[in-house]
């Protein structure tokens, strides 16, 4: 089944770096979190991938260009034969295709742009900034039982300020510590689509979290694969220190490989 990314967006929650590279590029451990989450489907064994682009595209395009080239040793022979001889590949099994979907082109319509690709098969959508240890093939086994169009992975991203318990005095009797499971959920990403939705994509302005989806939903269309494990997305310069810690300490969650 193949894998779109959604790399195409401004990224302007973190422009302390997005204005120089697309925010799926910006790196946790020295390499982009794009990476990161194409490393972690293709644990699952998922390794054909369509990204799309859009702010800054030639960014991710040179980036998998010399991507084989950074992943090898080489000899280059300068002599009369000029040959370059690769050693020692330690590139994924990747098929990657990048696809130029607009600069101001909304998520529905980027879908929409790359339908040609997809072969008219099912495929699974997610977003190029958040990483998780949701359990693809479950996903997709999830999904497929449903028989509906969508399923999308349900988190419940909690808040980042404590609570306080207050009586009727005024007084406060107790801070309690934010717990994720007090929070509602929302859409995490990692999802997976029939072929059908294509006839909810209108052109470059449909936005795929708003009329496709809330469509499907009221159709009883639309599932929700509950997922009650780690999930992060990086919208801010907190996030990606947050992501760079989990790194440094050996304990990041989606880092199955």
């Amino acid at each position: 089944m193949k894998t779109i990314i959604l790399a195409g967006g401004f990224g302007t929650r973190i422009s302390e770096q997005s204005h120089l590279i697309p925010k799926p590029m910006i790196e946790l451990g020295g390499m982009p979190i794009l990476w990161h989450i194409m490393k972690y489907y293709s644990s699952f064994g998922h390794n054909d991938f369509i990204i799309c682009c859009g702010y800054k595209q030639y960014v991710i395009k040179e980036f998998f260009a010399d991507y084989y080239l950074h992943t090898s040793d080489v000899t280059f022979d300068f002599t009369s034969r000029n040959e370059m001889t690769v050693h020692n590949n330690n590139s994924e099994p990747w098929k990657v295709t990048l696809v130029d979907t607009g600069l101001n082109t909304m998520t529905g319509g980027r879908v929409k742009r790359v339908r040609e690709y997809l072969q008219g098969e099912p495929f699974m959508l997610t977003y190029g900034d958040g990483v998780s240890d949701v359990d693809i093939n479950a996903l997709i086994d999830f999904h497929r039982s449903q028989k509906k169009i969508a399923t999308l992975t349900a988190i419940q991203p909690g808040s980042r300020f404590g609570t306080l318990v207050v009586e009727d005095s005024q007084q406060i009797s107790q801070f309690k510590e934010k717990n994720k499971e007090d929070g509602g959920w929302v859409n995490g990403g990692f999802m997976v689509f029939e072929q059908g939705i294509m006839d909810y994509l209108t052109d470059d302005t449909t936005i795929l979290e708003k009329g496709p989806l809330n469509t499907l939903a009221t159709q009883g269309q639309l599932v929700a694969y509950p997922h009650h494990g780690f999930w992060q997305c990086m919208d801010t310069l907190r996030d990606k220190e947050l992501l760079e810690s989990l790194l440094k300490s050996g304990n990041a969650p989606w880092k199955v490989w």
